[in-house]
């Protein structure tokens, strides 16, 4: 069993930077894919970033090519996401979540994390 706990979202004005952290516990990360995704109010789950387990590989969605990345330090069992050049149409929830398999798809992740929200301000 894998606990995961997001945290650094807010409220940041378009433009600006956030970094959110997904702490995990009860086992190490090391040997899974992570993933980070999105849901804004009234639609559904978007993937915005993936890494292998050893941080080799990474992938993103194309909104956030290019202004998001995504990193992981498996001695402190954290996956990190680096937002820049935020967008009002970057908020949302942000969740993190393993997965087995390296892909885009969240129905191939199996634990999940609360969320953290992040608002961006026009």
């Amino acid at each position: 069993q894998v606990q995961l706990v997001e945290s650094g979202g807010g409220l940041v004005q378009a433009g600006g930077s956030l970094r959110l952290s997904c702490a995990a516990s009860g086992r190490t990360i090391s040997t899974y894919a992570m993933g980070w995704f999105r849901q804004a109010p009234g639609k559904g789950r978007e993937f915005v970033a993936a890494i292998t387990s050893n941080g080799g590989s990474t992938r993103y969605a194309d909104s956030v090519k290019g202004r998001f990345t995504i990193s992981r330090d498996n001695a402190k069992n954290t996956v990190y996401l680096q937002m820049n050049s935020l967008k009002p149409e970057d908020t949302a929830g942000y969740s993190c979540a393993t997965s087995s398999r390296f892909t885009t798809s969240h129905t191939l992740y199996n634990y999940w994390g609360q969320g953290t929200q992040v608002t961006v301000s026009s």
